[in-house]
């Protein structure tokens, strides 16, 4: 009897784990296009992938027609823009799962609570709980900053390589929101070994006077993220300083645990 196509196509193939094996490798060579910069050659994929030529072909035909990847002039292909609706439904969702998290730093730190991702170069910030207190700090969901002058910024970048931070403020510049702000790239990379050293990071009046915040990454996040609270200096002093810190380590634990259960 002849062998049925279903048995031999990559479209049928199950890995170990039980998923389809063409799917997996899809979103495989997805995540290395992204790691790359977004845009890779055929060659490049192959290489880092392992898989063969026409295997990735072929797998990137599929995404093209889908607008997951679209084909350059120069033959190359990249990320397309139909990631981008993916990815912002992402983001807003991961928001939404961190709100109860947000919310119980507000109880316990009385300060407003923020989420912030690395997208690209700049920080978003995709969900906030603010503070009871008459006055009290507001940043609006959405918004996008540069990483050098915000602590979510110095915490998500901490876990870099010096070399990359040092690319990615050479294409942003460093200009000063304030004038605490850290203007050069050996500063923030001293800043960052800080961070690393104290498990923390602050911004002290760098992205706005008056202003201190205290953020930590979120460990183990499916995307670079980072929770931070943000209040008036008068508040969050040195000495509120070492009460909040266990609190926000202990809700990023609590949040990376959340998502990894959730399949995020």
């Amino acid at each position: 009897m002849p062998t049925s196509s279903a048995s031999t196509t990559d479209s049928a193939k199950s890995s170990n784990g039980g998923g389809v094996q063409s799917l997996e490798r899809a979103f495989d060579l997805l995540e290395r296009m992204a790691d790359a910069g977004g845009e890779v050659g055929l060659s490049e994929l192959s290489a880092t992938s392992g898989l063969p030529l026409p295997t990735i072909h072929r797998l990137m035909r599929t995404l093209v027609a889908c607008g997951y990847v679209r084909q350059q002039p120069n033959r190359r292909y990249a990320l397309g823009p139909r990631l981008i609706r993916l990815g912002e439904s992402a983001s807003r969702l991961l928001g939404t799962w961190a709100r109860p998290y947000l919310a119980r730093l507000v109880e316990e730190t009385g300060e407003t609570a923020n989420m912030a991702l690395l997208d690209g170069d700049e920080i978003v910030y995709v969900a906030q709980v603010p503070s009871k207190h008459s006055m009290r700090m507001f940043t609006e969901v959405g918004r996008r900053v540069l990483p050098h002058s915000t602590g979510v910024g110095k915490a998500l970048l901490a876990s870099v390589p010096d070399e990359e931070v040092r690319a990615l403020l050479s294409r942003t510049g460093m200009p000063a929101a304030t004038d605490k702000t850290i203007t050069t790239p050996e500063g923030f990379l001293a800043a960052l070994a800080d961070v690393r050293r104290a498990g923390y990071a602050i911004d002290d009046n760098e992205q706005e006077i008056g202003v201190r915040c205290l953020a930590v990454s979120v460990p183990e996040s499916p995307t670079a993220a980072a929770i931070s609270i943000s209040g008036p200096a008068g508040r969050v002093t040195e000495a509120a300083t070492e009460k909040i810190v266990p609190m926000l380590q202990q809700v990023a634990r609590e949040l990376s645990q959340a998502l990894a259960s959730s399949g995020a």
